[in-house]
């Protein structure tokens, strides 16, 4: 089914790999397309309570195809970004968890698939960056808008400006990931993370998911509104009876998703 992607379910947890190691695993039309059916396919699918992603190789993603980018008119390239558009909004309104397990270099696309991701993880050997002005472009994939929502306006125009490629410490420092791994342990960071979030209520989880996300950009009295009415969700559902029920009894919740 995927020419350009691996995807596995195991656990309750969907792993996507971008599988194009030879190319440092670059974003073209058709990685984005198999990456819009395999999010599309994720949020479709009962037995998924969480994704994660990372890259075949050395690499996270190092960026979109440019050799394929430099034969695009401005139509084209304009369509290009129109789909990778729409592959990462459907990473973030899909109600399940999608955690980046950052291998290798995320640089341009590759950042910004990564910043699409609710939660980042990276190998210490991770480089990110925007180094798309250095091409005679601009980031088209989501970066000048989710990048200073994460860092802030002025080190996102300093990263986009400059084209910087910055390690995961500093990544950390300024916030655009969360957490760092030595290479060996970045999937089981990554997994255990996966986990410890699918113990808790699906509906909860992808409810919350979507108050932050619907919310961040809202005033503080309509997001306010908003959390309220999410909220009425899960608490009408039966985890929430099973939640507070196990709670009382000092016992494990058993989660059904409805």
């Amino acid at each position: 089914m995927y020419k350009n992607l691996k995807y596995e379910i195991k656990e309750g947890i969907a792993y996507i790999t971008v599988n194009r190691p030879d190319a440092m695993n670059a974003l073209n039309n058709q990685v984005l397309d198999e990456l819009f059916t395999a999010f599309y396919s994720v949020s479709k699918d009962p037995l998924v309570k969480a994704v994660i992603l990372t890259g075949e190789g050395k690499a996270f993603v190092a960026g979109a195809d440019i050799a394929a980018m430099h034969k695009m008119d401005p139509k084209e390239g304009r369509d290009m970004m129109i789909k990778g558009h729409n592959v990462m909004n459907l990473m973030e309104t899909v109600e399940k968890p999608v955690i980046a397990a950052v291998n290798g270099f995320a640089l341009g696309g590759g950042c910004e698939l990564a910043m699409a991701c609710d939660i980042r993880i990276a190998s210490e050997k991770a480089k990110f960056g925007q180094p798309e002005a250095g091409l005679g472009i601009m980031p088209g994939f989501g970066g000048t808008q989710r990048l200073p929502r994460l860092v802030g306006r002025g080190m996102a125009k300093y990263l986009i400006m400059t084209g910087e490629i910055i390690n995961a410490e500093e990544a950390q420092r300024i916030g655009l990931v969360e957490m760092v791994s030595s290479a060996g342990e970045l999937m089981e960071k990554a997994e255990k993370t996966a986990k410890k979030i699918i113990s808790n209520a699906p509906l909860a989880v992808g409810a919350a998911k979507t108050a932050i996300n619907t919310g961040y950009d809202l005033d503080m009295k309509t997001a306010s509104v908003l959390e309220i009415e999410t909220f009425t969700g899960p608490f009408a559902s039966e985890d929430k009876n099973e939640g507070m029920g196990a709670f009382l009894q000092k016992r494990t919740p058993d989660f059904k998703n409805k």
